[in-house]
């Protein structure tokens, strides 16, 4: 099988001068395939309609806790509603400035093999596919190459 074997095909994509609280409308409403609804992220598109980046829920959780925050026991100062204040802060920022710019992707015609060891290796749950022009064609979730795996393997074990 090939990415383009089990790839979901791009319906819902980002602007990158979109703010996050308009992203966050889509991810929540965006169709992931036939069944579901709401995504964990979404690839961004120049006008062109290429990659340059993707925002996903780990994006937005990071852009409300900054990494400085990190290096303190928040315990001792942190407030009531700090969360939501500083959600509303980052609402307002762009897809651009919280979205992940170094992602990965594959090309169409990729082996799921391939797929997998990069999802492996580079600790991602979804990856971007392109086409021969480098143009964002789908995306391959986690989930979906899980179940083409466990299609093969009640498919060998029905040959035994």
């Amino acid at each position: 099988m090939k990415a383009k074997d089990v790839m979901i095909r791009v319906s819902d994509h980002l602007a990158p001068d979109a703010t996050v609280g308009e992203a966050v409308n889509v991810l929540i409403s965006a169709r992931r395939g036939e069944n579901g609804t709401g995504v964990k992220g979404l690839a961004v598109l120049d006008e062109a309609g290429k990659l340059i980046g993707i925002l996903t829920m780990r994006d937005i959780l990071k852009a409300v806790f900054p990494t400085y925050m990190s290096f303190m026991n928040l315990g001792d100062f942190a407030w009531d509603g700090m969360l939501e204040e500083m959600a509303g802060k980052v609402a307002g920022k762009k897809v651009q400035d919280v979205m992940s710019k170094d992602v990965m992707t594959v090309h169409e015609e990729a082996p799921l093999m391939e797929c997998v060891d990069h999802m492996l290796k580079g600790n991602i749950k979804r990856l971007p596919v392109v086409d021969e022009s480098n143009r964002m064609v789908g995306m391959l979730y986690e989930k979906d190459i899980f179940l083409a795996i466990t299609k093969a393997m009640r498919r060998g074990e029905a040959k035994r």
